[in-house]
């Protein structure tokens, strides 16, 4: 069955595990090349079965661990071009071969796994989500979203397991340290996505089928799990959604691997 794991996820760094069968593939390499290695490890997912590293975009959480896996295991890195522009320099020297390029909203076979990119509102050059597919079932993973667009809506229905980020509460971010510009940055439409808007986006997708949600890239300084969590679960409840019964809803950790979840 499809499984997805995270080895880390966060403001400070990120990175997802999706296998299935005889293929392995990771979402992001934004932590250490160890602390990756290292979780891979814990789940008993053997990195030289790795087949590829999807980038969703170029900020630093998302990418510094790309470069040390693909050149230490000869992986492939596959990413948009505007993507490969922006980040190219900053992974360090890689390989021709592992170089890959796709375009936004079309489909791709990587073994045992269908993968389809597609554009979310971000400031980035150009920053996707990603569906994965396999034995007729889906899941998704959608971070850094500015705001809810039709075409993330379009490509997260149907989702059985959703990762969708859940970054800021808006309260803890106007009343902290950030500069007023940061603060604007991270409020606006290609910034990222608070809890009230995640949890209420959480009650389309559930209604649109999904049965399991993990809320993910919680920001260090403007969140923490457990009013992430009571925030989906208090908008949830108050539209008769019963966390448990009627959806599976947990926090993924940035410190720690996640368990292994199976979509089935």
């Amino acid at each position: 069955m499809l499984k997805y794991c995270s080895i880390g996820s966060g403001s400070s760094g990120n990175c997802h595990y999706v296998g299935y069968k005889d293929t392995s593939i990771l979402v992001d390499a934004g932590l250490s090349g160890k602390r990756i290695t290292t979780g891979l490890n814990d789940i008993e997912a053997d990195i030289d079965k790795i087949k590829g590293i999807f980038i969703t975009h170029e900020h630093s959480d998302h990418i510094k661990g790309a470069g040390i896996i693909s050149r230490k295991f000869n992986i492939p890195i596959f990413a948009n071009v505007k993507t490969w522009c922006a980040m190219k320099d900053k992974l360090g020297d890689i390989k021709d071969h592992n170089m890959k390029v796709f375009e936004n909203d079309k489909t791709y076979s990587l073994g045992d796994i269908i993968v389809r990119p597609f554009s979310i509102p971000h400031d980035a050059a150009d920053a996707v989500g990603y569906n994965f597919y396999a034995d007729n079932e889906k899941m998704s993973i959608a971070t850094d979203i500015g705001t809810i667009t039709e075409n993330l809506k379009r490509h997260l229905y149907k989702s059985k397991l959703v990762i969708l980020e859940s970054n800021y509460d808006p309260n803890m971010l106007l009343m902290g340290s950030y500069p007023y510009s940061l603060k604007k940055r991270v409020m606006s439409e290609e910034g990222h996505l608070s809890n009230e808007d995640a949890a209420n986006f959480c009650v389309e997708l559930i209604k649109e089928g999904t049965e399991r949600i993990l809320l993910a890239h919680l920001s260090k300084e403007n969140n923490f799990p457990e009013l992430a969590y009571e925030t989906s679960k208090g908008i949830l409840t108050q539209n008769d959604i019963i966390v448990g019964q009627d959806v599976k809803l947990d926090v993924l950790s940035r410190d720690e691997v996640s368990h292994v979840y199976n979509i089935k």
